[in-house]
């Protein structure tokens, strides 16, 4: 049951209601953005659940329902878990739009959701290391990461005339990172942030010390392998007691030629690729 904490407007009034002149990007908290040219619509990770209490909590609004959303060519998922490929997020927005879901093939094989993840057979994708999709005037590269605590994991790259934006997933430092940042020129990239804590496991009866995510050493060696001109830091805000503040990674960026600037986002800012700085709401 996915349940907006702000009703209708932040998609029929700012997402639905603007036509980018150059490529932009919503967070929506998580791992989840939406990307759109004048052309194009994409959801990646699209996620508005509320983790599964009392073990993960989600702290961060719900800033739309899917079911509320009328544009969209295309879901993008990095890999199948619970928050990233979660079906109560991205089912209505397929049934709503026409569009596909791309997922590797660990997201239809081994989801950690229970429940039925099948979207419409003819618009479900396989998504392969290496390949590129085209939609609209985007072009979208798949490119293998490494995440250890995903069976399979993917980033894409997304090109458009005005810039390139980079979507990790919850992906860590590696060679996997430096292949794209030599094959590709990126202007924004995301990169999962998070903390080191503590996760109950029912099955043990016990809690572990788990990383979650990216500390601030591993996101400045991934932004330098990755060569980003911009560092757009998520997940960082979304889970309670494994918090984190990226406004620290000011200091731990200074000294290192990438990223050139970071922006702190958070649920419902908007950055245009390639410029810096939030665009402010329509709204406002």
């Amino acid at each position: 049951m996915v349940e907006s904490n702000w009703g209708d407007w932040f998609v029929s009034q700012e997402i639905e209601a603007v036509t980018p002149e150059s490529l932009s990007v919503w967070y929506m908290g998580c791992n989840s953005f939406v990307v759109r040219s004048s052309e194009t619509t994409l959801y990646i990770d699209p996620y508005f659940g509320n983790g599964d209490p009392p073990w993960t909590i989600r702290m961060n609004p719900v800033a739309m329902d899917p079911d509320d959303a009328t544009i969209c060519d295309g879901v993008l998922v990095t890999h199948e878990h619970l928050d990233h490929m979660h079906p109560p997020s991205y089912r209505p927005i397929l049934e709503n739009t026409g569009a596909h879901l791309y997922t590797p093939r660990s997201g239809y094989r081994d989801p950690d959701y229970e429940g039925e993840i099948r979207g419409p057979d003819d618009r479900r994708h396989v998504v392969e290391h290496g390949s590129s999709i085209e939609f609209g005037d985007l072009t979208v590269h798949v490119r293998r990461t490494n995440d250890p605590d995903a069976i399979e994991s993917v980033g894409y790259v997304i090109e458009h005339e005005s810039g390139t934006f980079f979507n990790a997933g919850d992906a860590r430092p590696g060679e996997e990172f430096e292949a794209i940042g030599e094959e590709f020129d990126i202007d924004d990239g995301t990169l999962a942030f998070g903390t080191r804590g503590h996760l109950y496991v029912p099955e043990d009866d016990c809690s572990r010390r788990v990383d979650w995510y990216q500390d601030e050493d591993q996101v400045v060696e991934s932004a330098n392998q990755l060569q980003l001109d911009r560092l757009l830091p998520c997940h960082y805000d979304m889970w309670k007691n494994v918090e984190a503040d990226p406004k620290g990674l000011h200091d731990h960026i200074a000294s290192h030629p990438y990223p050139r600037t970071m922006d702190v986002i958070r649920v419902g800012d908007r950055i245009n690729v390639g410029e810096s700085g939030i665009v402010p709401l329509r709204s406002i």
